[in-house]
């Protein structure tokens, strides 16, 4: 039988409720199930728990019941580990949740015995070079780095090289360093480009740019940018939404692609064009 890991949104009952029944039906039927422990006391499963590093290693499958937010999470802990991720919609319309909850229990049948596409998605990574020499990192994200003003009312400048070549110094907000998968999230609110989820390419997007030159660059999966934080004004860190460092005058963050390829269970039916159309009320003609 399976090594079934599973993540909950823990503030959604609809989440929990279904979590619950999905854990029963994989119980009964014979499979192994794991559950971090705030899930595990969320649905009242307590005899599944585990903890955050026993959690990935030799599962066959993860699977997130909630949004977006905790397919994110999920794939923080599982992507390393290539374990494909299945996500259950609760809620809101996404854009990684591809199964809907009255198609939970069929899906996960049909992932566990190998009939259903995997794609295979890029991931960025951010490290550090502090002015005094330190490094810190590396972290790594589904969908973006943004390098973004600590201090609010205020615009941040912040040195772009591409490849060791100069390219530009960014007044504004920040910038966003996303992948395909992430160029519909925060890139979408910054005007970036719409890249297709399996694309291999590093998307870079200004933020509320004070500069005549605003728009984003797509650019090579191998491509390295180091954007350096010039001046006293500092720059927060945050990788798929969660803030990491702060980053001062001199300090530089370099983006890449990562090494690890977060692995995501699709029905194969084109979801992505199918979210976007009704994302923006597009019709058929």
């Amino acid at each position: 039988m399976s090594v079934v890991s599973m993540m909950v949104h823990p503030d959604r009952a609809e989440a929990i409720d279904l979590a619950a029944q999905i854990v029963s039906y994989l119980d009964d039927s014979g499979h192994s199930v794991r559950l971090l422990e705030s899930e595990a006391i969320a649905i009242d499963r307590l005899q599944f728990r585990c903890g955050e590093s026993d959690f990935a290693g030799g599962a066959d499958l993860a699977v997130s019941v909630g949004g977006d937010g905790t397919m994110l999470r999920t794939f923080e802990i599982v992507a390393s580990s290539g374990i494909p991720v299945l996500g259950i919609n609760v809620g809101h319309l996404g854009y990684l949740t591809e199964f809907e909850a009255e198609e939970a229990q069929n899906a996960i049948d049909l992932a566990l015995s190998g009939r259903l596409p995997i794609e295979e998605r890029l991931m960025v990574q951010g490290r550090i070079e502090r002015s005094n020499g330190r490094t810190d990192g590396d972290w790594i994200g589904l969908n973006e780095v943004v390098l973004e003003k600590k201090a609010q009312g205020h615009t941040v400048r912040l040195k772009v090289t591409i490849d060791g070549s100069a390219f530009a110094t960014y007044a504004g907000d920040g910038l966003i360093v996303s992948t395909p998968t992430g160029s519909t999230a925060y890139n979408l609110s910054a005007r970036g480009s719409i890249v297709a989820p399996t694309h291999w390419s590093l998307q870079l997007t200004p933020v509320a740019p004070h500069m005549l030159f605003d728009r984003s660059l797509v650019l090579r999966p191998d491509t390295e940018i180091r954007i350096a934080v010039v001046g006293e004004r500092e720059a927060n860190l945050s990788i798929d939404g969660r803030s990491v460092a702060v980053l001062s005058d001199g300090d530089v963050l370099i983006a890449t692609r990562a090494d690890t390829i977060a692995r995501l269970v699709t029905s194969g039916s084109g979801g992505f064009q199918e979210v976007l159309k009704q994302k923006f009320g597009l019709k058929d003609r």
